[in-house]
This record gives structure tokens, C-alpha cells and sequence, in this order.
């Protein structure tokens, strides 16, 4: 026989009389993530988060935070929902949060693209404390992590876009921030981020120093008898108002969300370069308190 042709020159063949044992999957949803919350890693990372991250964002970001009065009597853990334009936003709102949400968070982040290798799944289990979700189908296992995490005191940082925008404006929220909040019993504190596109925006390789607005909202809470569902199109709207009031003003942003006329985050329905028009429009100033700009 030809050494080429058979073991060890290739992989032994499984004999068929003998049942073959499922594969153990260790990345994706299934990696573990539980060394990334233990003392150890929680103290080595507080220390790159406060000590190398902080001062980077500020160098990088330069970022105006709003809002956080609305959070100063709000007790941890919360879920933060937030709109989601660049991986800039992550480290971003992880090093504005206040101490005590700060250093007992995880991030909620694509079991797919953070997790798909080893070393990318242990960098972001380390780094932002990441736990892997499915953005593409409904998982018991995310669920389960996540209420998990949220049941040990962690508040939890999520994007319920699903992903990055694609065009600098934003998607339609799924349900799965409303739900784990649900489910677990905590308030959603909405919150916009914006400028971090301009920083790094999805498909680029470099970063461009920028400035950047973070706006926190009132917590919300599920109404008796409400549906994720429902909870999240309020949750939408409530990150659709900061977004005004950011580009607005305050009272701007409160006047028309009293009228049911907030501007939307998904922008208008028309073709590309309109959308990317009203998007320029949306950054301009309003020329009086009546003006509707898309924020």
C-alpha cells in the first residue's frame, strides 16, 4: 500500500458498527464565557478599561455625554439598548457608563462575527466582556446566558439593530432587549450614540478622530400585560426622541414627540442617495422650532 493512500498519512476512518459521538462545538454560541466574570479577568480588565481605554475614547471620540441625571437613581444591573453604527459605539458607551454599571457589564454581541475563532472569541470575552447571541434566529441559549448574566447582577449592553448600519441610518429593533428585560424584571435605559460613524464607519479599515454625543434616556419599564414586541417599538421610539433631542435640542425634541411626530431612525423610504441627502440635512442645525429634520 502506498503511504499516501492511508493512516497516518490521513485521517483514520470512523468504523461503521460503531456510533460516532456528536461533535463538541466550542465557538459560536456555544464558547464559554464564564472565565471572562471571574475576579481575576473582571480586575485585569477594569484596569485596561479605566487605565488605557478611557483615555483613548477621549483622544479618539471625544464624546459629550447627556442624560446622565435620568440614570442617577436607577440601581444596577439595567439593560442598555442603543442604536448601533460602528464598533466604535461599544467601547464608547462602556467607558461613559458610571462606575457602578461600568465594571459589571457584558456586551450582547454576535455569536457569528465575535466568536467565529478562538482568539477572537477570548479578545472580546476579555476586552468588553462580550457573551455571544444569534442576530439571526431566535436561541434558547442566548436567552438563557444572557438572563443568567442579568440574574447574577450584570447589566447587560445591547443593540437591538441586530448589527451595524449599513447607510449611517438606523434599522428597525428586534424584540430581544424587550424580552431578556421582560423576562428578568429590569428597566431598559434607551440610549443614542452619534458621531461614532464618522470615526470608523462599517467596511473601513482606519479610524479618523471625530467627535462624538451620547444621550441616556428615562428608564423604561414593560407595561403590565406588554408584549417584547410591543416593548421594543417603545424602546425604538424612546432612542428615536434622544436622537431628535440631540440634533434639535431639548425642547424641540419634546415638543414633537408630544405630537406623535418624531422623526424616525430608519429615515426615509426612497433611494439611496435621497436617504444619504436627508441624512446630511439631519445634521445641519433647524432653522427655527418648527423644523423637522431627520436626526
Amino acid at each position: 500500500m502506498s503511504p499516501r493512500r492511508g493512516f497516518p498519512y490521513r485521517a483514520p476512518t470512523w468504523p461503521t458498527s460503531v456510533e460516532r459521538p456528536p461533535l463538541e462545538r466550542t465557538l459560536g454560541v456555544d464558547y464559554d464565557t464564564a472565565w471572562a466574570r471571574r475576579y481575576a479577568t473582571r480586575l485585569a480588565r477594569a484596569v485596561v478599561l479605566d487605565a488605557v481605554g478611557r483615555p483613548l475614547v477621549r483622544a479618539i471620540a471625544s464624546p459629550t455625554v447627556d442624560g446622565l441625571d435620568r440614570i442617577d437613581a436607577l440601581p444596577a444591573p439595567a439593560v442598555f439598548a442603543a442604536n448601533h453604527a460602528s464598533h466604535v459605539d461599544t467601547p464608547l458607551l462602556l467607558t461613559v457608563l458610571p462606575d457602578r454599571f461600568r465594571h459589571r457589564a457584558v456586551v450582547a454581541a454576535g455569536a457569528d462575527y465575535f466568536f467565529d475563532k478562538r482568539w477572537k472569541a477570548h479578545m472580546w470575552a476579555f476586552a468588553i466582556n462580550a457573551i455571544p447571541v444569534e442576530r439571526t434566529r431566535v436561541s434558547t441559549k442566548s436567552i438563557r446566558l444572557a438572563s443568567q448574566v442579568l440574574a447574577e447582577g450584570w447589566s447587560l449592553v445591547i443593540f437591538p439593530e441586530g448589527g451595524r448600519s449599513q447607510d449611517g441610518w438606523g434599522q428597525p429593533h428586534h424584540p430581544g432587549a424587550a424580552h431578556l428585560a421582560v423576562r428578568a424584571g429590569l428597566p431598559v435605559v434607551p440610549v443614542h450614540v452619534e458621531g461614532t460613524r464618522r470615526i470608523l464607519r462599517r467596511g473601513a479599515r482606519t479610524m479618523r478622530a471625530s467627535t462624538t454625543h451620547v444621550t441616556f434616556g428615562r428608564p423604561l419599564r414593560a407595561d403590565d400585560g406588554e408584549d417584547a414586541r410591543r416593548f421594543a417599538g417603545r424602546i425604538e421610539g424612546a432612542v428615536a426622541v434622544l436622537a431628535d433631542e440631540q440634533a434639535s435640542g431639548f425642547w424641540v425634541a419634546r415638543r414633537r414627540a408630544a405630537g406623535g411626530t418624531t422623526p424616525t431612525l430608519t429615515g426615509p423610504g426612497a433611494a439611496a442617495w435621497r436617504r444619504a441627502w436627508a441624512l446630511e440635512e439631519g445634521r445641519r442645525a433647524p432653522s427655527g422650532p418648527d423644523a423637522r429634520p431627520w436626526p
